[in-house]
């Protein structure tokens, strides 16, 4: 059974439209990966799962409910949290306390900072370090343990590999198999193919506010993905 469905969804800024008609679906377990270029749209699909956008038509369901309404605060009880792109960690704050956030809505699950610890080791060590000082590979990590936190049952996660060297987002990326294996279901955000394909159950392609290509990583090929990336 589907644990998300997004069924043909319109979104606006203003008079300017980023979303056309996008339907998707993500089963219970199941790490979906939406790949495309900048200004595909990609940020506000989940914005818009998140409840920081409203569709001007078209539905948002969670577990069967109908959430497309539902303001961003009384998502993530229903077990929704969202790692926006650039992090946005509270600078002032240390690492652990940006972590203690995440768990002020939590839900009963596997997920406290011993767990995440645990997935992350580089955070450990710098648990006392202002967020503000820390570098970007540690603040995309603490970013994920927060949203891991509240113990979500679908994690949000906007752009991974963004700014961080190649290295770190190996890191990065091989925390996902721990995080899913505690049954959290995963929508990833990419501009980085190759990353999103190896974690990736299924894939979609999003190109202008559309969706130009769908399907597991085993059944597209290298040049179907990038016809549909680019667009040509």
């Amino acid at each position: 059974m589907a644990l998300l469905e997004v069924e043909s969804i319109d979104v606006f800024y203003g008079d300017f439209q980023a979303i056309y008609g996008i339907s998707l679906s993500v089963d219970e377990g199941e790490t979906l990966a939406v790949i495309g270029a900048n200004g595909a749209g990609k940020s506000t699909l989940l914005k818009t799962i998140a409840g920081l956008s409203r569709p001007s038509a078209g539905d948002v369901r969670f577990d069967g409910t109908s959430i497309a309404t539902l303001p961003p605060h009384k998502r993530v009880p229903l077990g929704i949290a969202l790692t926006p792109e650039g992090r946005r960690m509270f600078p002032s704050m240390t690492i652990e306390e940006n972590l203690l956030v995440g768990a002020h809505k939590s839900r009963p699950g596997p997920w406290n900072l011993e767990s995440v610890y645990a997935t992350f080791p580089l955070l450990s060590d710098r648990r006392s370090r202002l967020a503000n000082n820390a570098s970007g590979g540690e603040q995309q990590a603490a970013a994920i343990g927060r949203a891991l936190m509240c113990n979500p049952r679908l994690l949000l996660l906007d752009e991974v590999s963004l700014g961080l060297a190649p290295v770190v987002v190996e890191q990065i990326y091989a925390s996902l198999p721990t995080i899913t294996a505690q049954g959290t279901t995963v929508l990833v955000v990419e501009q980085d193919v190759m990353h999103a394909l190896r974690v990736a159950d299924r894939v979609q392609c999003l190109l202008e506010g559309r969706t130009v290509l769908e399907g597991t990583p085993a059944e597209l090929t290298r040049d179907q993905i990038a016809t549909a990336y680019f667009g040509i």
